[in-house]
């Protein structure tokens, strides 16, 4: 007889998916941002080699694949909309050109899902964005990213944030 095996919660499976897909959006486009690489390219790479494989001894996790597309071609789509916001909410002599690359494209990634993900609760949206920024950088440029994304967030989503 099979084993029956318990399944995984579907809000926490489809919660660490996402999580996953937000890593994976965001270190694509560094690589893109950094290396000038094209979007298909990225696609072809990230969905093939990295997403849900093993790769130098680490595993990365299985992550929702439309959910990754669609952050990473929304920001593409839509980063000359994007870049002015993330420059309104960072501090005066600190323009997004003056950020660090891994730290644009998180916060491009987090401006994006607040403006357009309204199926994600947006201190979510903050709080995954904040901790995929912990990956990279320091506590301080953490709160930068909390910071600016809460303010975004109070922009387009005011009934969840409470405005200003």
């Amino acid at each position: 007889m099979a084993e029956i095996r318990k399944p995984a919660a579907p809000a926490e499976k489809k919660a660490n998916r996402r999580g996953a897909a937000r890593l994976a959006a965001v270190q694509a486009l560094y690589q893109m941002d950094i290396a000038g690489a094209g979007i298909n390219d990225i696609f072809a790479e990230f969905e093939s080699h990295w997403l849900g494989n093993e790769v130098e001894g680490d595993t990365y996790l299985p992550a929702e694949a439309a959910f990754f597309r669609d952050v990473v071609s929304g920001v593409v789509r839509d980063q000359k909309k994007l870049d002015p916001l993330i420059d309104e909410a960072l501090s005066k002599g600190w323009p997004l050109k003056r950020i660090e690359a891994i730290l644009r494209a998180v916060l491009r990634a987090g401006a994006y899902e607040l403006q357009h993900r309204k199926d994600v609760p947006g201190r979510v949206v903050v709080s995954e964005y904040v901790d995929v920024a912990n990956a990279f950088v320091d506590r301080e440029e953490t709160g930068m990213v909390n910071a600016v994304l809460d303010q975004i967030g109070r922009q387009f989503r005011g009934d969840e944030f409470g405005r200003v």
